[in-house]
């Protein structure tokens, strides 16, 4: 079957390769014919190194489709069947399971360090345990979650990553409360994400920020109150709150420059609400009389900061009645044999979101 494959980290190309296979069909594991996965930024981080994923390895996590098998002992799901790929299924058991926190369950981040594929040269690893840049994959019967049959697979595929993570960062992790001010500092996919999730819960004004015009444009259609360019923040700090900083500001970047930004356009007793993956390197520095004498929160929000699988019908449910707008953020389209152009569309910020239709 064809994969799109990156040989070493610190590459900037996927190889387009025919002769792979998906391995670890067994007990409690299910075979997915993908249909459509999405090009999520922690893809391109991980190909570069930011994020830790060993190589060589066939990125993607972001991806629906349909069982086409399911192992001795599976009851969740059945063949035929359509379902999102969840890359951090909840085990139900462990400490983090059993407290409701089921986004901080680790048994999904086990499956990383396993590989999920293999070629004559060798075998090869799923980002995040998954690895949708392909026609068929292997995972545990938790990561494939059931959706109803009148969600596209497009549609899915951003319930999978994105959409939950920006959706549940302001619904969730933040509670943003009714007419409040908002900042959100990076607007791909996730940052426009939390944006829908700002302006459903009554946010009085959403200032999207983001270096790339087109996507500046676009937050607004989403549901931003103003966008502008980092340059012109503190003008749109002064304009919106006087001086004072915003209720909640939402770093959906993971840089630690971006961070301290956004720490620093928060208003006193505000909340920051750290969305972005950095790595590990990356350290953000704050003194600790600003950190005692500002009290400000903040809440790093990890997948949307609330249970998974509720978060997946929420959305569904939110879509369906049109209170967020899901086709809207699919601004290009590919097939797997053109994901490098996908790639770039990404690193210049032409796309929001980029569906890979294999």
């Amino acid at each position: 079957m064809r994969a799109a494959v990156l040989h070493e980290i610190g590459q900037d190309k996927l190889e387009i390769l025919d002769d792979v296979e998906a391995t670890g069909f067994g007990p409690g594991r299910v075979r997915i014919r993908v249909r459509a996965t999405g090009l999520c930024h922690s893809d391109l981080s991980a190909m570069a190194g930011v994020l830790p994923q060993p190589a060589p390895f066939v990125p993607g996590h972001e991806g629906a489709g349909e069982i086409l098998e399911v192992g001795e002992g599976v009851t969740n799901v059945k063949p035929g069947d359509r379902v999102v790929v969840c890359w951090l299924p909840a085990c139900g058991a462990c400490p983090a399971c059993k407290r409701g926190q089921t986004e901080l369950c680790l048994a999904g981040f086990m499956n990383a360090g396993t590989p999920n594929f293999k070629r004559p040269g060798g075998d090869l690893f799923g980002f995040a345990g998954t690895g949708t840049f392909t026609e068929e994959v292997v995972v545990d019967a938790g990561c494939a979650v059931p959706i109803p049959d009148d969600v596209p697979f497009d549609i899915a595929a951003l319930i999978g990553c994105g959409v939950t993570t920006g959706l549940g960062a302001a619904l969730n992790t933040a509670d943003v409360e009714a007419g409040s001010s908002v900042a959100v500092i990076g607007c791909g996919g996730v940052g426009i994400s939390a944006i829908q999730g700002a302006r459903l819960k009554g946010a009085a004004e959403i200032v999207a920020v983001d270096p790339v015009a087109s996507r500046r444009e676009a937050a607004l259609k989403f549901g931003a109150t103003r966008a502008v360019s980092p340059d012109e923040l503190p003008d749109a700090k002064q304009t919106v709150t006087a001086g004072e900083g915003f209720d909640y500001v939402f770093e959906v970047v993971g840089r630690s420059a971006t961070a301290r930004t956004a720490y620093e356009n928060t208003r006193r007793g505000g909340t920051l609400v750290v969305v972005g993956a950095g790595a590990m390197d990356d350290y953000l520095q704050l003194n600790m009389f600003e950190l005692f004498f500002d009290e400000k929160r903040i809440l790093p929000s990890m997948y949307g900061g609330g249970d998974v699988l509720r978060s997946y019908e929420r959305t569904v449910a939110l879509w369906r009645a049109g209170r967020i707008d899901l086709e809207g953020l699919i601004t290009h389209r590919v097939p797997l044999s053109d994901i490098n152009e996908a790639l770039d569309q990404m690193r210049t910020g032409v796309a929001l979101r980029t569906c890979i239709e294999i």
